[in-house]
């Protein structure tokens, strides 16, 4: 599988990686697929501390026991428990983060993590002491460099200006072209990758993706979707289904490391990895591509 070198940093990431939400919360089918991912070339891993209230992480952390020299491993954190109260709290104090980097190290069974993102993000944050709690982790060892997770134009750009970051993930997909026009080329032009979450659409892009394109996506009537889908299935090749193709529509993008995709079940695990070896799009394809779904824009957090 191709290798991309995440922005300045020395992690070199496979361009499918694979976003580990939906594995589930049982351990044994959990950590074969991972283990089939790992053995098919995916080295990029992506977890977060919210995901099954940990649970996510302990699976990662089991699956890659002596295996970790074969593992970028990517978590989250900024997302908390607070006793007494329903749901998640937002807190990205820098007192929160380095508490809860050792909670998730234990987790993951390892002493250190590859990247390390804030889960989210608002301009009414503590930015400089965020970026300061990271900065520390670095030189503690205990991260290696760190990211942000944000669809939110005006964070990501405090980040770029303020921090260290050498990544950000990002929802990009055909569907969701929202940061073609203001975030990929600031990132790209300040050698900041972007790890693309959700480059199937939840599965409307899928060629099985019928049903849920009914339901609408985003802003999009189910007639939008459908004819997007229509136009995306002219593109099939024999080597490349339509959700590959939308996979590389997002790798085609050069401010693009990687995609993760994620799997909940074999069959969609090398579905999506099988992608990297399919024919990358041609520029009239991106073109047509692009004719076929008008870039939506950010109405919020502007």
């Amino acid at each position: 599988m191709k290798k991309n070198r995440l922005g300045t940093s020395e992690l070199m990431v496979g361009e499918i990686g694979l976003g580990c939400m939906s594995l589930g919360t049982e351990l044994k089918p959990a950590v074969e697929l991972i283990h089939e991912a790992l053995d098919l070339g995916v080295n990029l891993l992506d977890t977060a501390d919210l995901y099954d209230a940990g649970r996510n992480e302990e699976i990662v952390g089991q699956a890659i026991k002596g295996r970790r020299d074969q593992v970028i491993l990517a978590t989250k954190v900024g997302n908390r428990r607070i006793p007494g109260k329903e749901g998640w709290s937002w807190d990205p104090s820098k007192a929160y983060i380095k508490q809860a980097v050792h909670e998730s190290l234990k987790r993951l069974q390892t002493d250190y993590i590859d990247l390390y993102q804030l889960h989210g993000g608002t301009l009414d944050d503590p930015i400089a002491e965020t970026i300061e709690a990271f900065e520390e982790l670095k030189k503690e060892g205990l991260i290696r460099y760190y990211g942000i997770s944000s669809i939110r134009p005006n964070v990501i750009r405090e980040y770029v200006e303020k921090s260290s970051i050498v990544s950000v993930m990002n929802q990009y997909s055909v569907l969701d072209r929202r940061a073609e026009e203001e975030v990929l080329p600031l990132l790209e032009q300040k050698e900041i990758s972007v790890i693309a979450r959700g480059p199937v659409a939840s599965g409307v892009l899928a060629a099985s993706g019928t049903a849920k394109a009914d339901k609408g996506y985003l802003d999009y009537t189910p007639e939008q979707l459908h004819h997007i889908r229509q136009g995306l299935a002219g593109l099939v090749t024999d080597d490349r289904s339509m959700a590959q193709t939308a996979i590389r529509y997002a790798l085609a993008h050069p401010a693009v490391a990687a995609v993760v995709p994620g799997a909940s079940s074999r069959t969609q695990l090398l579905h999506n990895i099988a992608a990297a070896s399919s024919a990358s799009l041609t520029t009239a394809e991106i073109q047509a591509i692009r004719e076929q779904s008008p870039a939506n824009r950010y109405t919020q957090h502007r």
